[in-house]
């Protein structure tokens, strides 16, 4: 087992090319991007009737080294910061295994 960071990005779907750059940047080796992500935030102060729905949010999970995490934050708090969104950022543990064979 290898200790690992979890970094989950919720935001506007505009803005994922700029998100996925930024972990690109921050050498992130890969990542997984749900889209029509809906959910209620604490911090969301937008009406629930407005034009743009919930549902143009992404939802984006990595896993990197813990050495990265200073690079990560340098490469996506601008972006959330001018556009809104968020970022957590948690331990983990990554289960090795052998590859597969078959």
């Amino acid at each position: 087992m290898e200790s690992v960071k979890r970094v989950e990005i919720i935001a506007h779907s505009v803005e994922l090319g700029k998100i996925l750059d930024g972990l690109d940047k921050a050498g992130i080796p890969g990542y997984s991007v749900i889209r029509n992500v809906a959910g209620k935030s604490t911090r969301d102060h937008v009406s629930r009737n407005s034009s743009m729905t919930m549902l143009d949010n992404v939802y984006v999970l990595a896993f990197c080294d813990p050495a990265q995490i200073s690079a990560v934050a340098e490469n996506i708090r601008p972006v959330l910061n001018k556009f809104g969104g968020s970022c957590f950022i948690s331990d983990a543990v990554e289960l090795l295994t052998t590859k597969c064979v078959g």
